[in-house]
Protein backbone atom coordinates (compact mmCIF):
# COMPACT_ATOMS: atom_id res chain seq x y z
CA UNK A 1 0.00 0.00 0.00
CA UNK A 2 3.06 2.18 0.92
CA UNK A 3 4.47 1.61 -3.14
CA UNK A 4 1.22 2.73 -3.98
CA UNK A 5 0.52 5.86 -2.20
CA UNK A 6 4.05 6.81 -3.37
CA UNK A 7 3.65 5.98 -7.05
CA UNK A 8 0.60 7.65 -7.14
CA UNK A 9 2.17 10.58 -5.97
CA UNK A 10 4.92 10.58 -8.03
CA UNK A 11 2.71 10.44 -11.11
CA UNK A 12 0.28 13.64 -9.59
CA UNK A 13 3.84 15.61 -9.19
CA UNK A 14 4.91 14.61 -13.07
CA UNK A 15 2.06 16.38 -14.38
CA UNK A 16 2.56 19.06 -16.88
CA UNK A 17 0.58 22.25 -16.38
CA UNK A 18 -1.81 23.69 -19.77
CA UNK A 19 -0.44 26.46 -21.65
CA UNK A 20 -2.67 29.19 -21.24
CA UNK A 21 -4.15 30.46 -24.16
CA UNK A 22 -2.39 33.07 -26.62
CA UNK A 23 -4.75 36.53 -26.31
CA UNK A 24 -5.51 38.37 -30.03
CA UNK A 25 -6.86 40.38 -31.64
CA UNK A 26 -9.30 39.43 -34.58
CA UNK A 27 -11.18 41.33 -37.34
CA UNK A 28 -13.74 39.77 -40.01
CA UNK A 29 -12.16 39.69 -43.91
CA UNK A 30 -13.87 42.49 -44.91
CA UNK A 31 -15.19 43.05 -48.85
CA UNK A 32 -14.22 46.46 -49.99
CA UNK A 33 -14.50 48.37 -53.63
CA UNK A 34 -10.81 48.89 -54.24
CA UNK A 35 -9.11 50.77 -57.01
CA UNK A 36 -11.45 53.69 -57.82
CA UNK A 37 -9.56 55.39 -54.48
CA UNK A 38 -6.67 54.44 -51.87
CA UNK A 39 -7.13 55.66 -47.97
CA UNK A 40 -4.30 56.98 -46.06
CA UNK A 41 -4.05 57.52 -42.39
CA UNK A 42 -2.48 61.31 -41.99
CA UNK A 43 -1.04 63.37 -39.12
CA UNK A 44 -2.14 66.98 -38.84
CA UNK A 45 0.79 69.66 -37.88
CA UNK A 46 1.34 72.61 -37.99
CA UNK A 47 1.76 75.14 -40.66
CA UNK A 48 5.05 76.61 -39.02
CA UNK A 49 6.34 76.62 -36.10
CA UNK A 50 8.57 79.75 -34.11
CA UNK A 51 10.64 79.92 -31.30
CA UNK A 52 10.19 83.51 -29.82
CA UNK A 53 13.03 84.57 -28.47
CA UNK A 54 14.08 87.74 -26.72
CA UNK A 55 16.59 89.87 -29.00
CA UNK A 56 15.95 93.42 -26.40
CA UNK A 57 18.21 91.40 -22.73
CA UNK A 58 16.33 92.34 -19.13
CA UNK A 59 14.20 90.97 -16.47
CA UNK A 60 10.76 90.03 -17.34
CA UNK A 61 7.85 92.44 -16.24
CA UNK A 62 4.74 91.05 -17.89
CA UNK A 63 3.14 88.35 -19.40
CA UNK A 64 -0.11 88.34 -21.52
CA UNK A 65 -3.09 87.22 -19.61
CA UNK A 66 -6.03 85.80 -20.84
CA UNK A 67 -9.28 84.85 -19.01
CA UNK A 68 -9.63 81.16 -17.53
CA UNK A 69 -11.96 79.03 -16.96
CA UNK A 70 -12.88 80.18 -13.62
CA UNK A 71 -13.32 83.94 -15.07
CA UNK A 72 -10.00 85.58 -13.33
CA UNK A 73 -7.02 87.02 -15.65
CA UNK A 74 -4.08 84.00 -16.04
CA UNK A 75 -0.90 84.30 -17.81
CA UNK A 76 -0.71 83.15 -21.48
CA UNK A 77 -0.40 78.76 -21.42
CA UNK A 78 -0.75 76.04 -23.53
CA UNK A 79 -3.39 75.66 -25.97
CA UNK A 80 -4.41 79.15 -25.50
CA UNK A 81 -4.52 81.24 -29.54
CA UNK A 82 -3.32 84.59 -29.41
CA UNK A 83 -3.63 87.30 -32.29
CA UNK A 84 -0.68 88.47 -34.37
CA UNK A 85 1.09 91.24 -32.97
CA UNK A 86 0.03 90.05 -29.33
CA UNK A 87 2.81 91.29 -26.82
CA UNK A 88 3.48 87.90 -25.11
CA UNK A 89 5.94 89.25 -22.86
CA UNK A 90 7.65 92.66 -21.76
CA UNK A 91 11.26 93.26 -20.40
CA UNK A 92 11.83 96.35 -18.42
CA UNK A 93 11.76 99.23 -20.54
CA UNK A 94 13.26 101.79 -18.18
CA UNK A 95 17.22 100.98 -19.51
CA UNK A 96 16.63 101.57 -23.23
CA UNK A 97 13.94 104.60 -22.30
CA UNK A 98 17.02 106.21 -21.05
CA UNK A 99 18.83 105.52 -24.13
CA UNK A 100 16.73 106.77 -26.44
CA UNK A 101 16.85 109.98 -24.75
CA UNK A 102 20.58 110.04 -24.69
CA UNK A 103 20.62 109.27 -28.08
CA UNK A 104 18.05 111.96 -28.61
CA UNK A 105 20.07 114.49 -26.86
CA UNK A 106 23.45 113.78 -28.75
CA UNK A 107 21.01 114.17 -31.95
CA UNK A 108 19.89 117.66 -30.96
CA UNK A 109 23.46 118.47 -29.83
CA UNK A 110 24.87 117.48 -33.61
CA UNK A 111 22.03 119.47 -35.43
CA UNK A 112 22.86 122.48 -33.62
CA UNK A 113 26.85 122.44 -33.80
CA UNK A 114 25.60 121.54 -37.78
CA UNK A 115 23.89 124.70 -37.93
CA UNK A 116 26.71 126.65 -36.58
CA UNK A 117 28.93 124.81 -38.84
CA UNK A 118 26.68 125.83 -41.79
CA UNK A 119 26.74 129.37 -40.99
CA UNK A 120 30.10 129.50 -40.81
CA UNK A 121 31.26 127.54 -44.05
CA UNK A 122 28.20 130.68 -45.26
CA UNK A 123 30.13 133.19 -44.28
CA UNK A 124 33.77 131.38 -45.25
CA UNK A 125 32.05 131.42 -48.67
CA UNK A 126 31.15 135.16 -48.83
CA UNK A 127 34.54 136.08 -47.47
CA UNK A 128 36.57 133.48 -49.80
CA UNK A 129 34.57 135.42 -52.80
CA UNK A 130 36.21 138.41 -51.69
CA UNK A 131 39.33 137.21 -51.43
CA UNK A 132 39.88 138.09 -47.87
CA UNK A 133 39.87 134.39 -46.59
CA UNK A 134 42.23 131.99 -47.74
CA UNK A 135 41.84 128.89 -49.71
CA UNK A 136 43.18 126.50 -46.85
CA UNK A 137 40.66 128.54 -44.07
CA UNK A 138 37.63 127.83 -47.01
CA UNK A 139 38.54 124.29 -46.88
CA UNK A 140 38.87 123.93 -42.81
CA UNK A 141 35.33 125.46 -42.85
CA UNK A 142 33.99 122.89 -45.53
CA UNK A 143 35.57 120.22 -43.46
CA UNK A 144 34.10 120.74 -40.67
CA UNK A 145 30.60 121.55 -41.78
CA UNK A 146 30.98 117.69 -43.56
CA UNK A 147 31.82 116.00 -39.71
CA UNK A 148 29.20 118.07 -38.73
CA UNK A 149 26.68 116.71 -41.54
CA UNK A 150 28.00 112.94 -40.30
CA UNK A 151 27.45 113.25 -36.39
CA UNK A 152 24.20 114.01 -37.32
CA UNK A 153 23.78 110.95 -39.48
CA UNK A 154 25.36 109.19 -36.66
CA UNK A 155 23.09 110.89 -33.98
CA UNK A 156 20.06 109.70 -35.89
CA UNK A 157 20.82 106.61 -36.36
CA UNK A 158 21.83 105.86 -32.67
CA UNK A 159 18.39 107.31 -32.22
CA UNK A 160 16.61 104.66 -34.66
CA UNK A 161 18.75 101.61 -32.54
CA UNK A 162 17.71 102.90 -29.59
CA UNK A 163 14.46 102.79 -30.24
CA UNK A 164 14.38 99.70 -32.07
CA UNK A 165 15.58 98.41 -29.16
CA UNK A 166 13.03 99.79 -26.84
CA UNK A 167 10.43 98.29 -29.20
CA UNK A 168 11.70 94.79 -29.11
CA UNK A 169 11.27 95.36 -25.00
CA UNK A 170 8.25 94.26 -26.60
CA UNK A 171 7.58 90.14 -27.25
CA UNK A 172 5.44 90.07 -30.13
CA UNK A 173 3.59 87.33 -31.89
CA UNK A 174 4.72 87.56 -35.69
CA UNK A 175 1.53 85.32 -36.42
CA UNK A 176 -2.13 84.11 -35.63
CA UNK A 177 -0.75 81.49 -33.31
CA UNK A 178 -1.47 78.67 -30.77
CA UNK A 179 0.88 78.69 -27.72
CA UNK A 180 2.61 75.59 -27.50
CA UNK A 181 4.78 76.08 -24.83
CA UNK A 182 5.88 79.05 -22.50
CA UNK A 183 9.11 78.97 -20.75
CA UNK A 184 9.39 82.30 -19.06
CA UNK A 185 7.92 83.62 -15.53
CA UNK A 186 7.50 87.56 -14.64
CA UNK A 187 11.31 88.17 -12.92
CA UNK A 188 13.26 86.00 -15.55
CA UNK A 189 16.29 87.63 -16.44
CA UNK A 190 15.62 87.09 -20.20
CA UNK A 191 19.06 87.31 -22.21
CA UNK A 192 19.56 88.04 -25.67
CA UNK A 193 18.36 84.89 -28.09
CA UNK A 194 16.72 83.25 -24.78
CA UNK A 195 13.51 81.70 -26.67
CA UNK A 196 10.35 83.05 -24.71
CA UNK A 197 7.60 81.09 -26.26
CA UNK A 198 7.09 78.05 -28.96
CA UNK A 199 4.32 78.83 -31.20
CA UNK A 200 2.72 77.76 -34.14
CA UNK A 201 1.21 78.95 -37.28
CA UNK A 202 -2.31 77.00 -37.17
CA UNK A 203 -4.28 79.52 -39.86
CA UNK A 204 -3.05 76.61 -42.16
CA UNK A 205 -2.28 73.26 -41.73
CA UNK A 206 -0.63 70.31 -42.82
CA UNK A 207 -1.64 66.91 -43.27
CA UNK A 208 1.46 64.21 -44.11
CA UNK A 209 1.09 61.01 -44.72
CA UNK A 210 3.45 58.61 -46.66
CA UNK A 211 2.47 56.70 -50.50
CA UNK A 212 4.36 53.85 -52.04
CA UNK A 213 6.54 54.15 -55.56
CA UNK A 214 3.57 53.06 -57.17
CA UNK A 215 0.99 55.45 -56.05
CA UNK A 216 3.28 58.48 -57.21
CA UNK A 217 2.13 58.71 -60.22
CA UNK A 218 -1.29 59.39 -58.91
CA UNK A 219 -0.25 62.91 -57.23
CA UNK A 220 1.13 65.67 -58.60
CA UNK A 221 1.94 69.34 -57.09
CA UNK A 222 -1.38 71.90 -56.88
CA UNK A 223 -3.93 68.31 -56.79
CA UNK A 224 -6.68 69.04 -54.54
CA UNK A 225 -7.45 65.77 -51.97
CA UNK A 226 -10.00 65.72 -49.18
CA UNK A 227 -8.98 64.92 -46.07
CA UNK A 228 -11.46 63.47 -42.91
CA UNK A 229 -11.14 63.06 -39.33
CA UNK A 230 -12.91 60.69 -37.05
CA UNK A 231 -13.09 63.59 -34.25
CA UNK A 232 -15.22 65.64 -37.40
CA UNK A 233 -17.55 62.96 -38.61
CA UNK A 234 -19.65 64.19 -41.73
CA UNK A 235 -16.94 66.98 -42.62
CA UNK A 236 -14.66 66.97 -45.28
CA UNK A 237 -12.24 69.49 -45.90
CA UNK A 238 -10.46 70.44 -49.43
CA UNK A 239 -6.56 70.92 -49.43
CA UNK A 240 -3.65 70.92 -51.82
CA UNK A 241 -0.86 68.73 -52.15
CA UNK A 242 2.13 71.22 -51.58
CA UNK A 243 4.83 68.67 -51.07
CA UNK A 244 5.99 65.59 -52.91
CA UNK A 245 9.51 63.73 -51.01
CA UNK A 246 11.74 63.24 -53.72
CA UNK A 247 13.21 60.42 -52.31
CA UNK A 248 11.87 57.83 -50.16
CA UNK A 249 12.47 57.06 -46.56
CA UNK A 250 15.50 54.37 -46.19
CA UNK A 251 13.27 52.77 -43.60
CA UNK A 252 9.81 52.71 -44.67
CA UNK A 253 10.19 53.13 -48.16
CA UNK A 254 7.71 55.34 -48.75
CA UNK A 255 7.04 59.33 -49.73
CA UNK A 256 5.88 61.38 -47.40
CA UNK A 257 3.18 63.84 -49.24
CA UNK A 258 2.54 67.66 -47.97
CA UNK A 259 -1.07 68.97 -48.17
CA UNK A 260 -2.10 72.44 -46.92
CA UNK A 261 -5.47 72.74 -45.47
CA UNK A 262 -6.97 76.60 -44.56
CA UNK A 263 -7.81 76.32 -41.01
CA UNK A 264 -9.47 80.16 -40.48
CA UNK A 265 -11.90 78.34 -37.29
CA UNK A 266 -8.98 76.30 -35.57
CA UNK A 267 -11.21 73.27 -35.90
CA UNK A 268 -8.61 70.87 -37.29
CA UNK A 269 -5.98 71.05 -33.83
CA UNK A 270 -2.55 69.65 -34.26
CA UNK A 271 -1.78 65.70 -33.61
CA UNK A 272 -5.02 64.91 -34.72
CA UNK A 273 -5.91 61.50 -36.97
CA UNK A 274 -6.94 61.94 -40.63
CA UNK A 275 -7.28 60.28 -43.29
CA UNK A 276 -6.81 61.43 -46.81
CA UNK A 277 -8.48 59.91 -49.74
CA UNK A 278 -6.48 59.41 -53.15
CA UNK A 279 -8.29 58.64 -56.47
CA UNK A 280 -6.10 56.15 -58.74
CA UNK A 281 -8.31 57.12 -61.92
CA UNK A 282 -9.35 52.79 -61.79
CA UNK A 283 -12.80 51.34 -61.92
CA UNK A 284 -13.65 50.27 -58.53
CA UNK A 285 -13.69 46.23 -58.04
CA UNK A 286 -14.86 44.06 -55.60
CA UNK A 287 -11.98 42.73 -53.66
CA UNK A 288 -11.22 40.90 -49.96
CA UNK A 289 -9.49 42.75 -47.79
CA UNK A 290 -7.41 42.36 -44.39
CA UNK A 291 -5.78 44.31 -42.54
CA UNK A 292 -1.87 44.99 -43.22
CA UNK A 293 -0.75 43.75 -39.57
CA UNK A 294 -2.82 40.48 -39.93
CA UNK A 295 0.31 39.50 -42.93
CA UNK A 296 3.27 37.52 -42.15
CA UNK A 297 5.75 35.45 -43.60
CA UNK A 298 4.79 31.86 -44.47
CA UNK A 299 7.17 29.23 -42.87
CA UNK A 300 7.01 27.33 -45.43
CA UNK A 301 7.91 29.16 -48.88
CA UNK A 302 10.65 32.24 -48.03
CA UNK A 303 9.33 34.42 -50.43
CA UNK A 304 5.63 33.92 -49.56
CA UNK A 305 2.90 35.10 -47.35
CA UNK A 306 0.69 33.78 -44.53
CA UNK A 307 -1.93 34.98 -42.12
CA UNK A 308 -4.12 32.90 -39.50
CA UNK A 309 -7.55 32.54 -38.94
CA UNK A 310 -9.53 31.82 -35.84
CA UNK A 311 -11.83 28.20 -35.78
CA UNK A 312 -13.83 26.41 -33.49
CA UNK A 313 -12.47 23.37 -31.79
CA UNK A 314 -14.25 21.31 -28.74
CA UNK A 315 -15.24 24.37 -27.44
CA UNK A 316 -11.77 26.08 -27.95
CA UNK A 317 -10.77 28.90 -30.14
CA UNK A 318 -7.85 27.48 -31.98
CA UNK A 319 -5.45 29.05 -34.48
CA UNK A 320 -4.96 28.07 -38.17
CA UNK A 321 -2.34 29.03 -40.38
CA UNK A 322 -3.11 29.88 -44.20
CA UNK A 323 -0.14 29.43 -45.59
CA UNK A 324 -0.93 29.62 -49.20
CA UNK A 325 -2.16 33.36 -49.39
CA UNK A 326 -1.86 35.32 -52.64
CA UNK A 327 -1.55 38.79 -52.17
CA UNK A 328 -2.78 41.78 -54.00
CA UNK A 329 -2.91 45.60 -54.11
CA UNK A 330 -2.47 47.77 -50.86
CA UNK A 331 -5.38 50.33 -49.92
CA UNK A 332 -4.33 52.71 -47.35
CA UNK A 333 -4.12 50.04 -43.92
CA UNK A 334 -5.68 47.08 -45.59
CA UNK A 335 -4.27 44.96 -47.98
CA UNK A 336 -6.07 42.42 -51.17
CA UNK A 337 -6.14 38.75 -50.71
CA UNK A 338 -7.09 37.18 -53.34
CA UNK A 339 -6.51 33.72 -52.71
CA UNK A 340 -6.58 32.15 -48.98
CA UNK A 341 -9.04 33.43 -47.35
CA UNK A 342 -13.16 34.25 -47.55
CA UNK A 343 -15.39 37.37 -46.64
CA UNK A 344 -16.40 37.02 -43.14
CA UNK A 345 -13.66 34.80 -41.53
CA UNK A 346 -11.76 35.83 -38.45
CA UNK A 347 -8.36 36.85 -39.37
CA UNK A 348 -5.62 36.96 -36.30
CA UNK A 349 -4.64 41.12 -36.77
CA UNK A 350 -3.02 41.66 -33.30
CA UNK A 351 -0.32 38.55 -32.27
CA UNK A 352 -0.16 36.97 -35.16
CA UNK A 353 3.47 36.60 -34.82
CA UNK A 354 3.57 34.92 -31.24
CA UNK A 355 1.68 32.16 -32.16
CA UNK A 356 1.89 28.85 -34.42
CA UNK A 357 -0.43 26.84 -36.12
CA UNK A 358 -2.95 24.78 -33.84
CA UNK A 359 -2.32 26.80 -30.73
CA UNK A 360 -4.98 27.57 -28.13
CA UNK A 361 -6.25 31.41 -28.28
CA UNK A 362 -8.02 33.97 -27.04
CA UNK A 363 -10.01 36.74 -28.30
CA UNK A 364 -9.60 40.09 -26.80
CA UNK A 365 -12.13 42.33 -27.67
CA UNK A 366 -11.77 45.31 -29.53
CA UNK A 367 -11.47 48.74 -27.15
CA UNK A 368 -14.85 50.99 -27.20
CA UNK A 369 -14.24 53.96 -29.38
Amino acid sequence: MLLGVIFCSGCGSGKKEEKPPTPVGVKAAEAYRGGGEVRYSANIQPYSRVELAFKSAGYVVGIFQVRGVDGRRRNVQEGDYVQRGTVMAQVRKSDYQAKVSQAASQLFAAKANLEHAHLDLARAKNLYAANSMTKSDYDKAQARYGEALGSVGAAAAQVKEARIALEDASLKAPVASLVLKRKVEVGDLANQGTVGFMLANTEEVKVIFGISDLMLQHLKLGQSLAVTTEALRGREFQGLVTAISPSADPRSRVFDVEITIPNPHQELKVGMIAAVSVPTGLAPLAVTVVPLTAIVRSQTRPEGYALFVVEEKDGKKIARCRDNVELGEVYGNVITVTKGVKIGEPVIITGATLVIDGQPVRVIPPPER
